[in-house]
């Protein structure tokens, strides 16, 4: 047991950061508690020694096997790290309120749930990671107490409650006929299993990651919520929760669905089409940043579910899917930071002349939605090319062309923001925030160095999601 707990220091570490601040919040002045801020960046920064110094280590499951520490768990705990880092940096308008140390353990909360969802190996841990991603977003969401972020909240709630519900419902059917809720279990029982009650079982799973992921046909709250709650939450529900999916519905498709009757990852490769197209169709008419952000986002799980329907079929499908992610993560918070440095420029040419007195904030903004985008030399280009890689191989060619074609049309959408801040103009008066303007200027260089360092990351990527 001591050993197994050993392997299990980062999520140890963010666990005791929440509770032990939860603690110290409540001796500390109400509007005095950045003690809790800097316990849960100390804690964020163990747990991402602890996986260094274990990445080298032999892939294993603890628990029983009902929880992997591999490549894709390591992965995912420095991502999700790194991004409670970034979301600190931006929590300004957070720091010396009242509930500020409600706030950061919310946070830590999500995200301990976000890495439990990406290494569960089995189902019944799978829906207590769900609900342990999800119940804090909904309180944070709604944590300015105004009713755009109560409205948000309640639809989220709502929405997550229907589908996590659902999610356990195909959980209990699939442990039933499946033979047990371990992966590996299911992997062999599957197949001898009613192909009717599996069908109900796996779509009924499937909603409810698809809803953490934020993609079609689960996305409707993503754009209320990222416009209705205070901009660091907009940046983490739309960022640190879709780590944890994306990589749980690999190692779903990989492992018990690997040996299905049905064609599931043809069922995924439809859903990233819908899901890419229907996000840059509807981010082109959006005026508000927000919006237009959120819309974004769920383009963007389009694109890494084409690693995930790529599963057990490339070998470049786990790597890629993973370095996606960590690109995805630094560059979408980036762009998040810049709406968080100037809270009150809600809309397009609310920004502009901000080349002119904020050049370097632009300069930020450019890299980051240009990053987005997919353009050289930033990590999300580099992840593209390498999901767009593993699809082809995987014999997804017809959904790469239309990838490509989604990834041109974005250009559109991201140049109407790019081209206000751009244009000499009277310019915003808003002073920004220092820590969220420092952000940005850390995201944006991140992007940039996961793009130039893509070869060394795939390498250290490599590798495949242990299943027993």
């Amino acid at each position: 047991m001591t050993e197994e707990l050993g392997r299990l220091l980062p999520e140890i570490f963010l666990a005791g950061a929440a509770v032990s601040g939860l603690l110290l919040g409540s001796y500390l002045p109400r509007r005095r508690q950045w003690p809790v801020h800097a316990l849960a960046a100390l804690a964020c920064l163990a747990g991402l020694v602890s996986t260094v110094l274990g990445w080298a280590g032999p892939s294993t499951a603890v628990f029983e096997g009902s929880y992997s520490i591999d490549i894709a768990t390591h992965a995912t705990r420095v991502v999700v790290l790194v991004s409670v880092l970034l979301v600190l940096g931006l929590t300004a308008d957070v720091r010396g309120h009242r509930r500020e140390t409600e706030f950061v353990v919310l946070l830590l909360l999500s995200a301990l749930g976000t890495v439990l969802l990406a290494g569960t190996n089995d189902l019944l841990l799978l829906g207590a990671a769900y609900l342990l991603a999800s119940v804090p977003l909904y309180a944070l969401t709604a944590f300015a107490k105004d009713s755009p972020g109560t409205e948000a909240s309640l639809k989220f709630y709502l929405l997550g409650a229907l589908l996590g519900v659902t999610m356990l419902f195909g959980i209990m059917l699939l442990s039933g006929v499946g033979g047990g809720a371990g992966y590996a279990a299911l992997a062999g029982g599957i197949p001898d299993a009613p192909t009717a009650a599996v069908a109900v079982g796996v779509i009924a799973v499937l909603a409810g990651l698809l809803f953490k992921a934020g993609a079609v046909p689960a996305q409707f709250w993503v754009p209320d919520v990222t416009q209705g709650a205070r901009p660091p939450v907009g940046a983490i529900v739309t960022t640190i929760p879709k780590i944890g999916a994306a990589v749980a519905l690999y190692r779903l498709v990989a492992a018990p669905l690997g040996s299905a009757t049905l064609d599931w990852p043809l069922l995924i490769a439809v859903l990233a089409a819908a899901t890419m197209t229907l996000g840059n169709l509807a981010a082109f008419f959006q005026t508000d940043v927000r919006r237009l952000l959120a819309y974004s986002t769920i383009s963007q799980i389009g694109y890494l579910l084409m690693a995930v329907a790529a599963a057990g079929r490339s070998t470049l499908a786990l790597p890629s899917l993973l370095l996606y992610l960590a690109a995805y993560a630094v560059t979408n918070l980036g762009a998040f930071a810049v709406v968080c440095a100037l809270p009150r420029a809600r809309t397009l040419t609310d920004y502009s002349g901000l080349r002119r007195d904020r050049p370097w904030l632009a300069l930020g903004l450019v890299v980051c939605l240009l990053g987005l985008v997919g353009t050289p030399p930033t990590g999300v280009f580099a992840g593209k090319l390498t999901v767009f890689t593993a699809a082809f191989d995987a014999g997804l060619g017809w959904l790469v062309v239309l990838a490509a074609v989604n990834t041109v049309a974005s250009v559109f959408y991201y140049l109407r923001w790019i081209a206000p801040a751009m244009r000499s103009g009277p310019g915003t008066t808003e002073r920004p925030s220092s820590w969220a303007a420092t952000t940005t200027y850390i995201a944006a260089a991140a992007s940039v160095a996961v793009g130039v360092l893509a070869g060394p990351i795939l390498a250290a990527f490599q590798g495949n999601v242990l299943l027993s």
